[in-house]
C-alpha cells in the first residue's frame, strides 16, 4: 500500500516502487494528500485508491480507480485504515499489523510524533498551531485504542520506534488535561 503519496511522480520513482515490489493500492490519510494519488495509481495498472467518503468532496479529479469507504477499510490483508478525523473530518491512519507482530501505524496528519520519544500531540492545523478540543482528542484516541500497533510514523519525519499505542492514549489525557484549562494554576 502507498500512503500519503508524493507530490511528484516519474518513471525512477516508478521504477524504484516496481523493484521493492509494487503497488496494489493507495490511501491518503487526508486530502492534502490526494493530489497525484491518480497518477500514481495509473502507474501501477490503476490501483484501487482509498478515500474517505468524509472527504470525498475533496477530491478535484476523480477516476475509476477511486474505492471510498466510510470508517474503515482493509486494501490488503493486513492493512486497515482507519478514519480518525481531526485534521479533517475523514482524516485516516494506516495500520499495519507485521512489522514482526508489534503493527505500525502510519498517522498522516491526525496524530503526531514530537520531538520527545513516547508522545504524540494532536493538531487540527500543524502548520497554524490550531489545536483541537479535548472532546475530539479523546475521540480520536478512541478511535484506535483497539488497533495494535507499537511504532508510529507521522509525516514530518517524527517517529516513535516503540509504545506508540500507550503514547496516543497517555498523549491524549494529558492534551485534553491541558485544552480543558485543569493546569491552569501551572501557567
Amino acid at each position: 500500500v502507498l500512503f500519503d503519496v508524493p507530490a511528484y511522480i516519474d518513471a525512477e520513482a516508478v521504477a524504484a516502487i516496481r523493484d521493492l515490489g509494487g503497488v496494489a493500492a493507495i490511501a491518503a490519510s487526508h486530502p492534502h494528500m490526494f493530489g497525484t494519488q491518480l497518477e500514481w495509481s495509473a502507474a501501477f495498472d490503476d490501483a484501487p485508491v482509498f478515500v474517505c467518503r468524509a472527504d470525498l468532496d475533496w477530491v478535484q479529479r476523480t477516476g475509476r480507480a477511486l474505492c471510498p469507504y466510510f470508517h474503515e477499510a482493509e486494501p490488503v490483508p493486513g492493512v486497515r485504515l482507519r478514519r480518525v478525523g481531526g485534521h479533517f473530518p475523514g482524516s485516516a491512519v494506516a495500520v499495519w499489523t507485521g512489522a514482526d507482530g508489534t503493527g505500525v501505524m502510519l498517522s498522516g496528519d491526525s496524530i503526531g510524533p514530537v520531538a520527545r520519544e513516547g508522545w504524540v500531540t494532536f493538531m487540527r492545523s500543524f502548520p497554524n498551531y490550531l489545536p483541537l478540543s479535548a472532546a475530539v482528542v479523546k475521540r480520536i484516541a478512541a478511535s484506535v485504542n483497539d488497533l495494535d500497533f507499537d511504532r508510529m510514523y507521522g509525516n514530518f519525519g517524527q517517529t516513535i520506534g516503540t509504545g506508540a499505542h500507550s503514547a496516543v492514549q497517555t498523549s491524549a489525557e494529558r492534551y485534553a488535561e491541558w485544552v480543558s484549562g485543569e493546569h491552569d494554576h501551572l501557567t
